[in-house]
């Protein structure tokens, strides 16, 4: 598997996502996956709320997530634990870094972000095969560090599903379902680094274990990597506090 991080000049709001690709993206190959990081798509999308104090963000993160734990759980940090698209995430994804005064949302639809993207980049190469990623960094429990993972995907299968094949001593699998494009997003979000170095987006070339589509992915596709609270692993954790369900109310700047 190749990895290589793109530079650009920094993005802002105004600027425009399909000329940032004309500009800075390669040719693109068959079998290539770009990684974009969600930041660029929410900024392109003026999907950013503007930084001048006159917005709680706490308020704006009650309103953005999907559910959120109404308890100071984390106030050393500042941090609201909040589900939202199906993940559990801190604020809602709301990020300030890199945000040249504004507050820096999820892209509205990434679903609809990736497919868009990849149906312009597969046009424009007149590629077969083709995947785009949307990502995004985020913690988990109990480590230190950051790591990537993805928001919405298009043009690849997401999953590796081991159940029912068999182990290297012949037992069947029951559960082990590989997440191929959250791989592919900690990787990528590892070459693009989190601070200064103005590279969000990666190419991803010879990955010989991932299977490319020809179509955007279905709702059945999508629901197909969700797991209720109730059924998680974590319920014990996820079902112990009361959950508040928040509004997602649309901010977009004029």
């Amino acid at each position: 598997m190749n990895i290589t991080a793109i530079k650009t000049k920094p993005i802002l709001v105004g600027d425009d996502l399909y000329e940032v690709f004309d500009q800075y993206l390669p040719k693109l190959e068959e079998n290539s996956i770009l990684a974009v990081t969600s930041k660029i798509v929410s900024i392109c999308e003026r999907s950013v709320i503007k930084n001048d104090g006159a917005v709680d963000k706490h308020d704006l993160i009650k309103q953005e997530a999907d559910s959120y734990l109404d308890v100071p759980l984390s106030q050393t940090y500042g941090v609201t634990i909040t589900i939202k698209n199906n993940k559990l995430v801190a604020n809602a994804g709301i990020d300030e870094s890199n945000g040249n005064g504004y507050l820096i949302l999820w892209p509205h639809d990434p679903f609809k972000s990736a497919t868009i993207i990849w149906e312009y980049l597969r046009k424009k190469y007149n590629l077969k095969n083709l995947g785009v990623i949307i990502t995004d960094s985020h913690v988990i429990p109990l480590q230190w560090g950051t790591r990537g993972r993805t928001l919405a995907w298009c043009g690849l299968e997401p999953l590796k599903n081991y159940i029912g094949a068999p182990d290297i001593f012949g037992k069947k699998l029951h559960m082990t379902k590989a997440s191929v494009i959250d791989g592919l997003a900690a990787a990528a979000v590892t070459v693009m680094g989190e601070g200064n170095e103005q590279t969000p987006l990666t190419l991803i070339k010879n990955v010989p274990f991932v299977r490319f589509h020809d179509h955007q992915p279905t709702k059945v596709e999508i629901d197909s990597l969700t797991i209720k609270p109730t059924d998680d692993i974590y319920a014990p954790l996820l079902t112990l506090l009361q959950w508040h369900k928040g509004k997602r109310a649309a901010s977009v700047i004029k």
